[in-house]
């Protein structure tokens, strides 16, 4: 069983730690979160420390293992990138609920998060640090780039491509063979049926693009 780090320790935090907690494979030894208050807990785990000690508190734990559960994108791919540059060949661990069904031929990510209930089709491809949320589902044939997301009742057909960085929102559905691009966000109960360029927000019934979006702006 290995040893881990949480970064973060939000509301998405909780949740990844629910996830982990579902299968008996990795030990969370605490919460590193440059936020809270060091000494308190979340979902009773404690908080060690802020990025700040990540050195100090890897060689004081002995773990060189964690996942980063924060939920926007960039902010993931930037505490990620932080911590991997204060602990060169810091590992990260997938994070798959017992009762999410992922198929045998498909490749989840290093630090990505699959949660309860939902589905990952055959001949998938899953980036690292990537999010398929609650209910969600990713058919057949579909790929993921690095941190992009699903969110809660989102749901991708065969063949979907989606960018790095983009995000498919809340009960939005996207048809088969369509392509996401990079940096996008396609809002919440939206229907996608044609692709969808890189750096913009669609939304709608059929989606359409409603403006251009910069890398990293905040969407949650």
């Amino acid at each position: 069983m290995a040893r881990i780090f949480v970064f973060g320790g939000g509301g998405h935090a909780r949740v990844v730690m629910d996830v982990i907690s579902s299968r008996a494979e990795h030990e969370i030894v605490g919460i590193v979160d440059s936020f809270r208050a060091k000494g308190t807990e979340v979902a009773g785990h404690p908080i060690l420390g802020s990025e700040d000690d990540v050195e100090e508190l890897s060689a004081a734990h002995g773990v060189q293992m964690g996942i980063v559960a924060v939920g926007d994108n960039w902010e993931r791919f930037e505490v990620t990138r932080a911590i991997e540059g204060r602990l060169p060949g810091f590992g990260w661990v997938r994070a798959i609920h017992a009762r999410a069904w992922v198929a045998a031929s498909s490749e989840i990510g290093a630090g990505s998060v699959v949660m309860a209930g939902a589905v990952v089709n055959p001949g998938c491809e899953i980036g690292p640090a990537c999010i398929v949320n609650t209910a969600s589902s990713l058919d057949h044939d579909g790929t993921m780039g690095r941190f992009s997301s699903l969110a809660p009742g989102a749901h991708v057909g065969g063949g979907v491509r989606i960018g790095e960085f983009s995000s498919i929102c809340l009960g939005a559905s996207v048809i088969h063979s369509v392509e996401v691009g990079a940096h996008a966000v396609v809002g919440a109960g939206a229907t996608v049926l044609e692709d969808v360029p890189e750096r913009v927000v669609a939304y709608g019934s059929p989606a359409r693009v409603v403006r251009s979006r910069g890398e990293g702006e905040p969407y949650l």
